[in-house]
């Protein structure tokens, strides 16, 4: 999440300081962090690569 707040901000997009405090799933009671969970990672994420980030402009 801090490489694309940080794309974000070199963009000129505005990022409010108070919306970033709620980035975090660790704040919301009803998400379970216990268990066992799945999830299908590509070989770059497993190399250690950050994905590309989306293009926010293209969703317009």
């Amino acid at each position: 999440m801090t490489a694309a707040v940080e794309r974000l901000k070199q963009h000129g997009y505005p990022v409010q300081e108070e919306d970033l405090v709620r980035l975090s799933p660790l704040i919301f009671e009803h998400i379970n962090m216990l268990g066992r969970y799945s999830f299908a990672v590509p070989e770059e994420v497993a190399r250690g690569e950050l994905r590309p980030l989306r293009n926010p402009e293209e969703d317009l």
